[in-house]
């Protein structure tokens, strides 16, 4: 269910690429760059697939961000794990911690990631709450076989059963970013 927010900004594959290069480059460490943010290579080791979109993020948004970036530390993942959780919840969500929509909503989702109580995520008030959330998310994740060495929208679908399993994809470069500049402060 995809929240009613701003929206998506396409980007070409050469204005991504460009975007990359500007990320990923000279005064980088070997497991970051030089102020302390994750590699490029770390957040997304295999490049993204396909166009992709952008919306721009208010502070709710943003705080959810490091919500999911501080869960996916306590659980003891690494900054792949997060862009993978980022870039799910900007698909489900565009990382707003929803509510019941009413006629809107799809069945009984709610939350960043969309998760339904009737499908066992946990109770309305455990999804809704973003560490709960996350958690669940960051569980399943760690179900997939291999799921650090898969395509972003591969390790979500596995975990998530959307009905549109290609539709992560194009979150793979904003949530990278968003993990990059949320690693070090959440």
């Amino acid at each position: 269910m995809a929240a009613q927010a701003a929206p998506e900004q396409h980007v070409s594959p050469v204005a991504m690429s460009v975007m990359a290069d500007r990320d990923h480059g000279k005064g980088d460490h070997k497991d970051g760059h030089k102020d302390g943010r994750p590699s490029r290579d770390r957040l997304v080791p295999h490049g993204v697939q396909g166009e992709q979109a952008s919306i721009p993020i208010s502070g709710e948004q943003a705080d959810n961000v490091k919500a999911i970036v501080k869960a996916t530390k306590k659980a003891g993942l690494d900054e792949r794990a997060a862009v993978i959780a980022v870039g799910t919840s900007l698909q489900e969500s565009k990382l707003e911690n929803l509510g019941d929509l009413g006629a809107n909503n799809d069945h009984d989702s709610l939350g960043l990631f969309q998760q339904r109580p009737s499908s066992g995520w946990g109770s309305p008030d455990q999804i809704m709450d973003r560490e709960h959330a996350t958690t669940a998310f960051l569980d399943g994740l760690k179900q997939v076989d291999g799921w650090h060495d898969l395509p972003l929208t591969v390790a979500a679908q596995k975990v998530q059963v959307s009905a549109y399993p290609d539709a992560y994809a194009k979150w793979e470069n904003q949530a990278a970013d968003l993990v990059a500049n949320a690693w070090n402060n959440s």
